[in-house]
């Protein structure tokens, strides 16, 4: 379903965004682009009376981008920043053990880390490519470590909800047999991890009922993402797209984090499993490979890939 509000209308809903408390909001993934863009609007829209932590690995930019906020008038409220890169399992345990020691309670949890590089034989420690350790597993391993923070935000009445950034409505049918995508073609291997993220959302509501899950799709967007990539093509595009004409066509992050929060607190209005699209609006089923029986496997494959209990 295609939204019909202009960006005027979803600014001017954005801006009646209000709590009666002091929301704690994790941005993974931003230091720039789509995350930044979001993690910017919240803050703007909160008139920077929360808790936002920035998760990401350029502690310079993040501070840049703190500094930009406006400052609060609850003296409870602060920003921070916390180095890590989350394409590493180990690091993802070692940053939610923090933030847990920290918080107890979560209220927002946004997750739009990622990489660009078609080469998946550079693996990480863990064995995994980048592009699926960043866009699937650690987004996994973040959302099953914090969930108990967000499942008591929830128990307290207050807002407790994620958002996984990357393609809804754009995958395609998983191979049970090859869950790690070790024989997929390069076609079946983006697909699936997109596929992936809806059957992760699916089946965290499952586990956890009282919190919403959502998987976005937030179109084509211009962001800095590539422009570092080990492939050439990828960072030929990240450049055209940034410093070209071409970067006119694409959506300014500063207008998508205003589409992606208006699906966050407008759209996704309950708990459960949600799918939105470049406007923030419901997507519903469109494009979904996701069924019981692979949900159930996925799961397990996961917990046992993040080594999780």
């Amino acid at each position: 379903m295609r939204s019909s509000n202009p960006l005027s209308k979803i600014k001017a809903e954005n801006a009646k965004i209000s709590f009666s408390y002091i929301p704690v909001a994790v941005f993974v993934g931003g230091t720039s682009g789509i995350g930044r863009g979001i993690a910017e609007a919240f803050a703007r829209h909160t008139k920077g009376n929360a808790h936002i932590i920035i998760v990401g690995r350029n502690r310079a930019a993040a501070e840049s981008i703190i500094a930009s906020f406006p400052q609060p008038t609850s003296s409870t409220a602060k920003h921070e920043f916390i180095e890590c890169d989350v394409s590493l399992l180990k690091n993802v345990r070692q940053v939610t053990s923090e933030i847990l020691n920290k918080y107890a309670k979560l209220n927002f949890l946004v997750l739009s880390a990622g990489a660009l590089d078609l080469n998946r034989t550079r693996l990480t420690e863990d064995g995994i490519d980048p592009v699926t350790a960043l866009s699937y597993h650690s987004r996994w391993k973040l959302i099953y470590d914090l969930a108990p923070a967000l499942e008591k935000a929830r128990n307290d009445n207050k807002d407790a909800k994620v958002l996984s950034v990357l393609s809804a409505g754009n995958g395609g049918k998983i191979d049970l047999a090859d869950l790690e995508l070790k024989k997929a073609s390069l076609t079946t291997w983006i697909q699936s991890v997109m596929t992936y993220n809806d059957i992760m959302m699916d089946g965290f509501a499952l586990h956890y009922p009282s919190v919403s899950f959502i998987h976005s799709f937030p179109g084509a967007v211009r962001t800095p993402l590539g422009l570092n990539s080990p492939s050439l093509f990828m960072r030929t595009w990240a450049f055209l797209a940034n410093y070209t004409p071409l970067s006119y066509l694409l959506m300014p992050p500063e207008d998508c984090g205003e589409y992606q929060l208006y699906g966050i607190h407008y759209t996704a209005s309950t708990p459960g499993a949600w799918r939105i699209g470049k406007h923030g609006n419901d997507i519903e089923k469109q494009g979904y490979y996701g069924d019981d029986k692979s949900r159930d496997a996925l799961w397990k494959h996961t917990m046992e890939v993040t080594d999780s209990k």
